[in-house]
Formats: C-alpha cells, structure tokens, sequence
C-alpha cells in the first residue's frame, strides 16, 4: 500500500472527523478502486477504539437501476443507506470516479427523479452525522482530468497533505474578514451577479468536511438575487454534463437557464422543488496546491482562486434557510478573467486573495 493513504486516513481520522472511541463509523467505499483509502481507514478507525463498517456503491450498480427501475424504484429512498445515516456517528464518503458518459441513454426525467432521491440521503447525512466526502482518484478520474494518473495522484496527496492547522487559521481570518461585508458582486465572462449576504455568516473548508478541501462559503440572501452568470465548465450531476450553462435571476426570481448540451435534464433538475432554482451557496477556492479541472466538483471547487455556487440547499451554519432535495455546486474559474467584490471591494482577482490587506 502506498504509504501516503495511510497519512491521509490519519488525517481523516485524527483531524477531519476527530474519530473518538465507542463511535459508530460508516465508510461508504464507492467503486472498487477506492479500497486502499477504504482499507486505511478502517484500521485507522479501529485503532481509535471505533465500530467501522464498510458499504460499497457503485455507478455500475446504479445504472441498472436507471436502466431497468420502474418510477416507484426510481423515487425509493435506499433504506439501509437512510438507516446508515441514523445508526453511525461518522460518516465517510470514499467516492471512486466513473466513466461521465455511463447514464447518456438514460431519459432525464428519470435520471432527475432518482437524483432527488438520492438527495434525500444526503440531507440525512448533513443532519445526523458529522462527516468527510473524499473524492478518490483513479484511472478513469484521471481520463476524464485529461492527465495520467500518477500526476492526478500526486495533485490529490498534496491538496490533502496540507498543513491544516496553519491553513484553517488563515482561512477562517478571512472569513472573519468577509463577515464584516453586506453584498457581493460576482463579474467575470457573461457573468455579473450580485445579491445581499446581510446576517450571513462564511463556512470554512479546512479539511473538516471535504478531502482534499479548501473554500470560503456563505448564503445569499436568496431573495436578493439579481443578474446572470455563466459557467465556462461543464456542470455536472448524475454522471450527467452540461455544457455552456447560463443562469439569469431577477429580484431572486430565476428566468432563464440553458446549456449548450443536456438542458432538458438541467430544467428537470430546476424543477425539483422550489428551492432548487435558488442559490444556496456561494463559495471561493481556496487551496493552492488544486489547479487543474477535472470535471468532478470534490476537487474542482476547491482550485484555488476559483468560484462556485450552489443551486437548491443551503447549509443552515451560514445562516442560510433555502430548502431543496438538490444541493448541485457548478465551479466558475475567474483566474483569468473576473473578480469577486464584497461592499465594492476586491477580495479576489487573477487568482489571488486580497483578504489580507483589508
């Protein structure tokens, strides 16, 4: 085993979750690839005097679902992963790539109904238990990434072996900083958004929730919502891409949504619930060792000087109250065109922060 797996399952361990003994611990190992990360956490979690268990997911296994389900299969909330949720004190997603294009034949109502179901699973999640989502790399991550594995690989260890104490008090100054703000102005190409985040508070990703992580995240103030933006990067939900989505809302009330490729699914995703045409999050990449795309949004909303939003729910630690089944981040990059304003400031341009000159 690669030593470096066991290095990060300390961390998840030691640091992410603060395994303590006596807990119940879920490892959710999603696709066969993710076994080493699987394997190391479990002795790092046995070691702490913790009860693992191991449940595998898998693509595969979903698609025949979506293949072959009828609609009241389609909608069913997987019992024993809802139980998962209420049973463990831990939660750990170890979540294995899979080829993008698995679900292309599948229809996007039924892809979009299942997706809302599944979004249930991860509202009980967020509610019950505290948790870390780790997207794990292999060769069919490391396609799509468009790189060879070994460099997608060593990407991933050093986006996750980061000084987590010296970066989370760097991270949370500035999120100190950013609290201070009432309104955010997002400009960039075909993008000029703006909305109010008055009572809100920043959420810091220093490795407590996501791995590899690192991100600044609020709220908007939904209603307040007013502008369009553009995504120069696929979204992606399902196994499902999106190309070229442009998003407009006036006076918090969304107008027009398109994308160049799969919009009937993008407009079944909006229509999920009324929550899910809002904004729930609005977040800043912050680590500076994630760079490259790899159309998986673990890693890509973390790349350092970037931008992502969120669509559906908010999470309540940032004062947020929009309530959806959906919670879908679509990463914009800025770095090399666009810059966040907070009450008309700069706080990020070219890839770089500002926070610290405030």
């Amino acid at each position: 085993m690669d030593p470096r797996w066991r290095q990060l399952a300390t961390v998840l361990a030691e640091y992410s979750v603060k395994v303590a003994p006596g807990e119940r611990v879920m490892i959710a190992m999603g696709e066969v690839e993710t076994l080493p990360l699987t394997h190391a956490l479990y002795e790092a979690c046995i070691r702490r005097g913790a009860y693992p268990q191991v449940q595998f997911l898998s693509e595969t296994l979903r698609h025949s679902l979506l293949r072959y389900g009828n609609d009241d299969q389609l909608g069913w909330i997987p019992a024993v992963e809802a139980y998962g949720m209420e049973w463990a004190d831990v939660y750990y997603g170890l979540r294995g790539a899979y080829n993008l294009h698995i679900h292309d034949e599948i229809d996007a109502d039924r892809l979009a109904r299942n997706q809302a179901a599944m979004g249930q699973i991860s509202t009980l999640r967020w509610q019950n238990t505290r948790w870390c989502l780790v997207r794990v790399p292999n060769a069919a991550f490391a396609f799509q990434a468009g790189v060879d594995l070994e460099s997608l690989e060593e990407m991933f260890f050093a986006g996750c072996l980061l000084d987590w104490e010296a970066a989370s008090r760097q991270w949370r100054r500035w999120a100190e900083t950013l609290g201070q703000g009432r309104s955010v102005r997002l400009v960039g190409k075909g993008t000029d958004l703006s909305f109010s985040i008055a009572g809100r508070r920043w959420m810091v990703g220093d490795g407590t929730f996501n791995m590899p992580d690192g991100e600044l995240a609020t709220a908007p103030v939904t209603e307040t919502l007013h502008g369009h933006v553009t995504f120069e990067w696929p979204g992606v939900l399902g196994g499902r891409l999106m190309e070229k989505i442009h998003l407009r809302w006036e006076q918090g009330q969304l107008v027009h949504a398109s994308a160049s490729t799969n919009e009937p699914f993008l407009h079944n995703i909006l229509a999920t619930d009324p929550g899910a045409s809002l904004l729930g999050e609005f977040a800043m990449g912050t680590n500076p060792q994630i760079d490259r795309c790899c159309l998986d949004i673990l890693i890509d909303e973390k790349i350092g000087g970037t931008v992502h939003m969120a669509l559906g729910r908010a999470y309540p630690a940032c004062g947020g109250d929009n309530r959806s089944a959906i919670h879908w981040d679509i990463v914009k990059d800025i770095r090399s065109e666009g810059a966040v304003f907070v009450d008309d400031r700069v706080v990020l341009e070219g890839g770089r922060f500002f926070l610290d000159d405030w």
